[in-house]
């Protein structure tokens, strides 16, 4: 009797112009929809996961990181760099890709580019932390930074939050001109109003939501304690490694803050500005019911983001899901085909 020859899994690739398609065919809205649902339902699983902090290796230009996490069935890790001048290069400031795998056997089921993936689902952690921290009624948003990742969290925020009307700024007045291009007579982005501002300061007059995500790798001081009020929720994206922030010190005095994996929020984010003492809030707490969020509508809530490792865990498990749904992307032989696994000279014999 022949013993029947395993079933050998496949490595699915997915490209950037697959993951536009998936987006064309899924629909904007929903495609954010469907990445927060799978990042909420991963930080509820928190203590599942194997966590650490992010492997840095820093240079003048930027930075490259990886980003790996797991939990019992499937290990995933994030390539991603940061170098602000890429653009005058022609490259983009962030660039992306990454691996899921199978824990029970280490195969690679999934290589997928993660830029235009780490746009959606930084802006969909964003709508999620401002769903649960934000005021309800939150209908303002000002955005400053209005670079590559700025239509996303705009139309995160006007789909997922409710905000119906966005005051920009950037100190590239292109920026906003292209910010501005892409979404106005966009269906994506119907009812929702752009207003752009000629300073920070202005862009924030009247906002509920304050959202910063700007590129420059240095100490700025975008937002100061002038510009608050009371039941304003800021969203700190910019801020994402050691010698790079975007508030005033005195802003996180005067707020409540969540962050994501605290022991690399101390590092990298707004957060190393402060002592070890510093009381901050991981979100996952607040999602499970564990901490307090939000505990009044005069308090002021920022929610210090780094991007952390779960949410492009959430992401490619999204993106797997999705390209098996709609028969998206192309299987590539990444892993050598062997007659007898455990002769690896086959190949070149």
């Amino acid at each position: 009797m022949n013993t029947p020859t395993p079933t050998r899994p496949s490595t699915r690739f997915l490209s950037p112009q697959d993951v536009a398609a998936l987006i064309r065919r899924t629909g904007m809205a929903a495609t954010l929809r469907g990445m927060m649902d799978c990042l909420q339902q991963d930080f509820l699983r928190w203590p599942a996961f194997d966590k650490s902090a992010r492997l840095a290796a820093h240079s003048p230009d930027g930075v490259i990181e990886l980003m790996p996490i797991a939990d019992a069935q499937t290990y995933t890790f994030k390539y991603v760099n940061g170098h602000p001048r890429n653009t005058a290069r022609g490259l983009p400031t962030v660039m992306a890709f990454g691996v899921l795998a199978d824990v029970a056997t280490g195969f690679p089921l999934l290589v997928s580019e993660l830029t235009l993936t780490t746009a959606l689902r930084t802006a969909a952690t964003s709508a999620l932390a401002a769903r649960t921290l934000a005021r309800p009624d939150s209908r303002v948003m000002a955005l400053i930074g209005n670079g590559a990742q700025s239509e996303f969290q705009a139309l995160a925020f006007h789909h997922l939050v409710g905000i119906a009307e966005v005051r920009l700024f950037d100190v590239d007045a292109s920026a906003t001109a292209k910010l501005v291009r892409n979404l106005q007579a966009n269906p994506d982005a119907a009812g929702l109003r752009l207003i752009p501002c000629r300073s920070v300061a202005e862009a924030v007059r009247g906002a509920d939501i304050v959202t910063t995500v700007t590129a420059d790798k240095t100490n700025a001081t975008i937002l100061t304690p002038d510009m608050l009020v009371p039941g304003m929720h800021i969203n700190g994206v910019g801020g994402d490694c050691p010698g790079k922030t975007e508030l005033h010190a005195d802003v996180l005095h005067a707020s409540k803050v969540f962050v994501e994996f605290e022991p690399q929020t101390r590092i990298e984010g707004d957060l190393q500005q402060m002592d070890a003492g510093f009381a901050v809030t991981e979100l996952w707490r607040v999602l499970m019911g564990e901490s307090a969020g939000r505990e009044s509508a005069e308090q002021i809530t920022l929610f210090d983001s780094v991007g952390f490792a779960l949410e492009d865990f959430s992401a490619l498990r999204y993106l797997h899901a999705q390209a098996q749904a709609l028969f998206l992307g192309a299987d590539v032989s990444l892993i050598p085909a062997l007659d007898d696994p455990k002769d690896l000279y086959q190949l070149v014999r």
